[in-house]
């Protein structure tokens, strides 16, 4: 059930917000890159709160060699595990818990209509960023305000690397609402995420609700 609805004057905004992001949050290629004067163009018309640190990731980008900036990301994004960009993983960790919270993000894609496609699970979340761009855009928030505490861990986290990439997520936080229940940040960054108890295997392997593999 959808208990967040989005003023209609402001969707436009939020769901151009929603595609810059996920671009933004994508492994960065030549495309990305080509695209970044119309991002430019259009940061006035993207909501007050997140034009400069977008205007901040794309002035980085753009001034930074390809080949330098897909190293940052995968040393990032890749390499260390607190910069997570699978949403369940706060939440739930590599258990069961977390391939049933997976079924949960691919049923809610199906009653839209949306298709996945065939390289990511489905809480990577630039594919959620994406949904919400082009599907209904209320349950896209509803989806990520459910796990904003671990978004806020992301964000603290990239902050601590001093990466440019905590500049898409601050701006993406700007619009999602809070978390309608579930622990806080501080919470979660004190508990850590939680881990399978011995013996008990997860009802199927995560890997089972990939499409394909991720490049």
């Amino acid at each position: 059930m959808i208990t967040h609805h989005l003023p209609e004057s402001e969707a436009p905004a939020v769901r151009r917000l929603l595609a810059t992001t996920s671009m933004l949050l994508s492994y960065p290629d030549q495309g990305a890159v080509d695209r970044l004067n119309l991002v430019g163009r259009s940061l006035d018309e993207l909501p007050h709160g997140s034009r400069e640190p977008l205007r901040r990731m794309t002035e980085w980008l753009s001034s930074t060699d390809l080949v330098n900036a897909q190293a940052h990301y995968v040393e990032i994004f890749d390499r260390r595990r607190k910069a997570c960009l699978y949403l369940t993983w706060f939440l739930n960790g590599d258990t069961r818990s977390r391939g049933m919270a997976l079924v949960g993000f691919k049923e809610r894609y199906q009653e839209a209509g949306f298709d996945l496609g065939p390289e990511e699970l489905p809480d990577f979340l630039p594919v959620v960023l994406e949904f919400g761009a082009v599907g209904p855009v209320d349950a896209a928030l509803e989806m990520l305000a459910r796990h904003r505490a671990g978004l806020e861990l992301l964000e603290h986290a990239l902050a601590k690397f001093d990466s440019p990439y905590v500049d898409p997520v601050s701006a993406l936080l700007a619009v999602v609402p809070a978390a309608p229940d579930g622990p806080t940040a501080e919470e979660l960054a004190f508990a850590g995420p939680p881990a399978e108890q011995v013996g008990l295997a997860p009802f199927f392997p995560v890997e089972s609700l990939k499409a394909g593999v991720h490049a």
